[in-house]
């Protein structure tokens, strides 16, 4: 990477004519009840898979009074802007997300509607309310400036803490249990080879690299699934929900209180360590972004040793194989910035490398945590 992180485009989608779409299908949702789209807008911060829209509507309560509601919409990228993914199940999001809330604490957005039409704007999509708060941001960096930067050491502390302890709640929802009440919960199962939760998470990334890497190979990427290969944890832990993109920019805080878990497109069932690797890891990216640019960032948070202990505190399991769990997300997250690097050659805001491993921003710190 070089220089500051630029503007990143998340979709050539008309926000005018999402509205007018919007508004004829929220009508045919609420009929009679005068409903109103009055903006559409698309959030310039975070996010860069699924579309995030952001609406304004309104509509008449059961006594004839029209309110206005903050709600979100999360639509499944266009084929022709380079998705990040390869499928985005809309539905599985929806039911992750009603799971979560029906069986623990986790503080989720309330979801409103799913529509499994494409016709409606061009794909699939779920709306849910909107939860006011801050998020610690992608681009610039929340390492770089803004609130979380600025705030006190003992702050950014409890927000750490309160955040690795939503991570234990979302890994102690009792799945069996779940399921036992008449829940299906085997659209979270990574299908494909493997006889552990574990292997099968891995190989549904190695399927990912297969489709991500077109005609080009990442040799770096390649180097790290053997890696794994050779440092595969003797105790891979047990099952639970995982998150997927366990991180702070997914979240939505008051003041630094967790409010609101968002993105749950890459949930899954396997061990914990996935989402604690992975919260971890996020962290140490931007971090390395910061002091790249001379910057000191904020070195005191996410220590392993801290978030274990909030971890742990919070009811969870002690994590066993941090160090291969650290490598793994490192891996993932190589594989996604190499995609996104595609995605913004796509649209004219970097130029193709020749070397395939200079897509991946963090190859000094992949290649640093193979060598040991």
């Amino acid at each position: 990477m070089q220089g500051q992180p630029e503007q990143i485009t998340r979709s050539s989608r008309d926000p005018a004519v999402l509205k007018a779409n919007f508004e004829r299908w929220l009508a045919g949702r609420l009929p009679g009840r005068g409903a109103k789209v009055t903006d559409v807008r698309i959030p310039e911060s975070n996010g860069m898979s699924s579309e995030t829209l952001l609406l304004d509507a309104a509509w008449d309560d059961d006594h004839g009074t029209s309110q206005v509601h903050h709600l979100v919409a999360r639509v499944a990228p266009a084929d022709v802007d380079v998705p990040v993914f390869a499928s985005y199940d809309l539905s599985a999001q929806f039911q992750v997300m009603q799971l979560v809330e029906a069986n623990s604490d986790v503080p989720v957005p309330a979801t409103l509607w799913l529509e499994e039409d494409p016709a409606v704007v061009g794909a699939v999509f779920f709306v849910m309310e909107r939860v006011e708060g801050r998020v610690p941001p992608d681009n610039l960096p929340y390492t770089f400036e803004g609130w979380l930067l600025d705030a006190d050491p003992a702050d950014r502390r409890r927000l750490q803490d309160a955040t690795a302890a939503v991570l234990a709640g979302i890994h102690t929802i009792d799945l069996a249990a779940v399921a036992d009440g008449g829940t299906d919960t085997s659209f979270l199962t990574y299908d494909g080879d493997g006889d552990t939760p574990l292997r099968r998470h891995v190989q549904h990334w190695r399927d990912y690299y297969e489709w991500m890497r077109g005609d080009s190979r990442l040799p770096l990427a390649e180097q790290a699934f053997t890696w794994l290969d050779d440092h595969w944890p003797d105790d891979e832990g047990p099952a639970v929900l995982t998150w997927g993109d366990a991180r702070i920019g997914n979240m939505i805080y008051q003041g630094f209180t967790p409010a609101a878990v968002l993105d749950w497109e890459m949930a899954g069932i396997g061990p914990a360590g996935i989402d604690v690797g992975w919260m971890m890891f996020l962290h140490t990216f931007f971090q390395d972004i910061a002091e790249m640019l001379e910057l000191p960032g904020l070195p005191d948070m996410f220590r392993p040793d801290d978030v274990m202990a909030a971890y742990t505190a919070a009811g969870a399991a002690p994590i066993t194989s941090l160090d291969f769990y650290t490598v793994y997300a490192a891996l993932r997250h190589a594989l996604v910035m190499a995609r996104v690097h595609t995605r913004r050659v796509h649209f004219g805001e970097a130029e193709a490398v020749a070397d395939p491993d200079d897509a991946i921003m963090h190859r000094a710190r992949l290649t640093q945590l193979l060598q040991g």
